[in-house]
């Protein structure tokens, strides 16, 4: 499960309110993919009206060892990236024409981090430890440093993945080796424990929806989603008739902008699921067309903040796929560039907001 969940960290990045995006002046927006095979990150300029990729000029940029996973702060200046391979988080500053800047030294972390959320005032930053069972929390300063948070790292049993709630209440965390989701309030940035809940095999990616009353995860190994109710409180309870059918292997999971509509990346079936969210109970209801064939092993579907499209991380054909939303239907369209080349196998991708 840890290697899949290496690819699958991913989903994190859904989660935190990171992948908020404005159109820029200039008719597009910047992302960042990370590939962990060549320890680099790359860069994209999307254009805002039909979703075409190109790559930002001197990308991709080195960081550390396997570099799993990418999250951006609120106010566009800073890219942290996962090192999972030393233990590392890096810190990007983001120049003119989106170029990346390290700043070092790393910030040291556990072992095997594979996940990154940020909270929706980029006050502070999460980290799974997936090697090390445990959370670390940090401070974020205005030039974007690191500081250690009073008693970090927190203990949690295998983190794969984490979700904090866009009004910064609570944070979730997906243990993959225990088949749980644990849940905390956040009160200046640190966790507090409020209870953990059984879910499928191989939990990963997670998303909640636009009100904040459903979170779902994608059970990789149990090939299903599981649907939660989020009480006052943060507590989790079931939704009726949770879990639900996707493709083979459903790894990630991202809410359309409207969030009113789920999508969810099967990397076993080379397809993305569509599901549309009943606002009272939580169901989901397959969308017309649904499934919709993206690239070879998709392991994070990445719905983009402006609203107009969803981008789909293949690791096994080494690119990304674009499509178009029909905000009416939640049917998924190929954009006119229906795919971008990755330089080595990309598993993660988060835009400026």
């Amino acid at each position: 499960m840890a290697v899949r969940g290496l690819a699958a960290l991913v989903s994190v990045i859904l989660i935190l309110g990171v992948l908020g995006c404005s159109s820029s002046s200039h008719g597009s927006h910047d992302a960042y993919v990370t590939l962990p095979g060549s320890d680099q990150v790359t860069g994209f300029h999307v254009d805002n009206k039909n979703g075409s990729m190109t790559v930002i000029s001197g990308a991709p940029f080195a960081a550390g060892a396997t570099p799993t996973a990418a999250v951006i702060d609120p106010s566009n200046k800073f890219v942290y990236v996962a090192n999972a391979g030393e233990g590392t988080v890096s810190l990007f500053t983001i120049g003119k024409g989106g170029v990346l800047s390290e700043v070092t030294p790393r910030t040291t972390v556990g072992t095997n981090p594979v996940s990154l959320a940020i909270d929706s005032a980029g006050g502070f930053l999460y980290v799974g430890n997936f090697g090390s069972n445990s959370l670390s929390v940090f401070s974020v300063a205005s030039d974007g440093s690191l500081t250690a948070v009073t008693g970090s790292p927190f203990p949690t049993a295998s983190p794969l993945s984490l979700l904090i709630t866009p009004s910064g209440k609570f944070l979730y965390v997906a243990n993959a080796n225990t088949a749980t989701i644990s849940a905390f309030t956040l009160t200046a940035g640190i966790p507090s424990a409020v209870g953990t809940i059984s879910t499928q095999l191989g939990p990963a990616g997670m998303a909640v929806d636009g009100s904040e009353h459903f979170l779902y995860v994608a059970n990789s190994l149990a090939g299903n989603f599981s649907g939660y109710a989020i009480g006052t409180s943060g507590a989790l309870s079931v939704i009726g008739g949770s879990p639900f059918t996707a493709g083979t292997h459903p790894i990630s999971l991202t809410f359309s902008s409207s969030g009113n509509l789920l999508y969810v990346a099967n990397q076993g079936s080379n397809n993305i699921s569509a599901f549309s969210i009943d606002g009272n109970s939580g169901f989901p209801t397959a969308v017309t067309g649904s499934p919709f064939t993206a690239g070879t092993g998709p392991v994070m579907v990445v719905a983009d903040p402006a609203g107009t499209f969803l981008f789909s991380v293949n690791q096994g054909s080494r690119n990304i796929s674009g499509f178009s939303v029909d905000s009416s239907t939640g049917a998924l369209k190929p954009n006119s560039q229906p795919q971008a080349g990755t330089t080595a196998v990309p598993s993660s991708m988060a835009f400026l907001h």
